[in-house]
C-alpha cells in the first residue's frame, strides 16, 4: 500500500473519531441546548468556523493549520499501517460512548517522549478546570444556576447570542488545539515538523471534515453526547453558555502558556466534574454518593484512555518491527 494512501487513511480514520469524541466535549451542550434547532443549522454554524480557523492557520501560519503544536511531534522516517491503528482504536471505544484522550491515544505513537510532558500539561488543565468550575459555581454563579434549574428556560433572545458566542468562541480554541491530532497524518517537513501540505490536499481534508462533522451532527452527537447528558441541567441554554465560556477561558490560556498539545478531554471532564461537586455544595441538587459515582465513572474512562494510549504506543513499534521482519 502506497504511502499516500496510508496517510489518507490514516487522516480520514483520524478526522472522523476524533470529531466524534472531542468534538462532542466541546460541542455537546450546544447540540443539547439547541436541540429543537435543525441540525444543518448547527453544522453550518460549527463548520463555519471549522473552515475559519483552517484558513487562518494556512495563511497565518504559512500553512502550518496546527497553530505550531506538531513541532514537539517527531515525523517518522517511514510513514506505515501502525500509524493508523490508534484513530482506528479511537473509532471503537468512541463507538462505545468512551471520552478518551485523542491527543495521548494519537500522538504518543509518533512521539513517545513527549508524553510524560503531554500529561503534565493535561493533568494541570483538569485541575485548573476542575478548581475554576467549583470557585464559579459555588460563589458566582450559585444563585443563577439555582434559578436555572426553577424555571423553563429564557425567553430572552439575548442568552440565544450569548450561548452562540461562547460556542463559537469554544469551538475556535478547540480546534487550535487538537487539530495537530488530525493533521500530524499528513506531509510534514522533516526539518521544522510543520504541516506541508499541497493546497489540493487542504481543501480536500476541509471537505473531508466538514462532511464528517455533518454526520456527528445528524446523529445528534452519538454516544459520547451521554457524557453530558447525564450532568446537570446542560440542556438548558443559559447553564450550557457558562460551561462553554469556562471551558473556552481554560483552553485559550494553556494554548498561550505553550503549545505542546494537551489532552483537551481532561480540561472537559475536570470542569464538569467541579462543576456537578460545586452544585451538590450548594445544597439544591442530586444525592452526594450519586455525584462522587459519577465523577469517578468519567475520571475512570480518562484514565482508562491513558492506560490505553501508553500501551499501544509500547506496542505497536515493537509490532511493526516483528512484521517487517518477517
Amino acid at each position: 500500500m502506497s504511502l499516500e494512501v496510508l496517510m489518507v487513511i490514516g487522516f480520514l480514520l483520524g478526522a472522523y473519531s476524533i470529531v466524534g469524541n472531542d468534538a462532542i466535549q466541546t460541542l455537546g451542550t450546544f447540540l443539547s441546548s439547541n436541540s429543537h434547532r435543525p441540525w444543518w443549522v448547527l453544522w453550518l454554524f460549527g463548520g463555519g468556523i471549522l473552515t475559519v480557523v483552517l484558513v487562518y492557520g494556512w495563511v497565518v501560519y504559512d500553512g502550518d493549520v496546527s497553530y505550531g503544536r506538531l513541532t514537539a511531534i517527531e515525523v517518522p522516517d517511514h510513514f506505515t499501517w501502525v500509524y493508523c491503528i490508534p484513530p482506528f482504536v479511537l473509532l471503537l471505544l468512541t463507538r462505545g460512548g468512551i471520552p478518551v484522550s485523542t491527543t495521548f491515544l494519537t500522538l504518543t505513537v509518533f512521539a513517545p517522549k513527549a508524553l510524560p510532558s503531554m500529561l503534565i500539561k493535561s493533568l494541570a488543565g483538569y485541575a485548573t478546570a476542575f478548581v475554576a468550575a467549583i470557585f464559579i459555581y459555588r460563589l458566582v454563579t450559585r444563585g443563577l444556576e439555582s434559578r436555572f434549574r426553577q424555571t423553563e428556560g429564557p425567553k430572552s433572545p439575548w442568552w440565544v447570542v450569548a450561548q452562540w458566542c461562547s460556542t463559537g468562541f469554544l469551538w475556535s480554541q478547540w480546534l487550535i488545539q487538537d487539530l495537530a491530532n488530525i493533521y500530524v497524518f499528513l506531509p510534514r517537513d522533516p526539518v521544522t515538523r510543520i504541516p506541508d501540505i499541497p493546497v489540493e490536499w487542504f481543501i480536500v481534508s476541509i471537505v473531508a471534515m466538514l462532511a464528517m462533522q455533518a454526520i456527528i451532527f445528524y446523529t445528534h452527537g452519538g454516544a459520547i453526547q451521554k457524557v453530558v447528558l447525564t450532568k446537570t441541567n446542560t440542556t438548558d441554554i443559559r447553564s450550557a453558555t457558562f460551561v462553554d465560556l469556562i471551558y473556552g477561558i481554560v483552553l485559550f490560556l494553556f494554548k498561550e502558556v505553550s503549545k505542546l498539545p494537551m489532552s483537551t478531554t481532561w480540561v472537559f471532564v475536570g470542569l464538569l466534574a467541579g462543576r456537578e461537586i460545586a452544585l451538590v455544595w450548594n445544597g439544591r441538587h442530586r444525592r452526594r454518593r450519586d455525584v462522587a459515582r459519577l465523577v469517578l465513572s468519567d475520571f475512570a474512562k480518562i484514565t482508562f484512555g491513558l492506560v490505553v494510549s501508553v500501551v499501544i504506543a509500547l506496542l505497536l513499534p515493537y509490532l511493526h518491527e516483528l512484521t517487517h521482519t518477517h
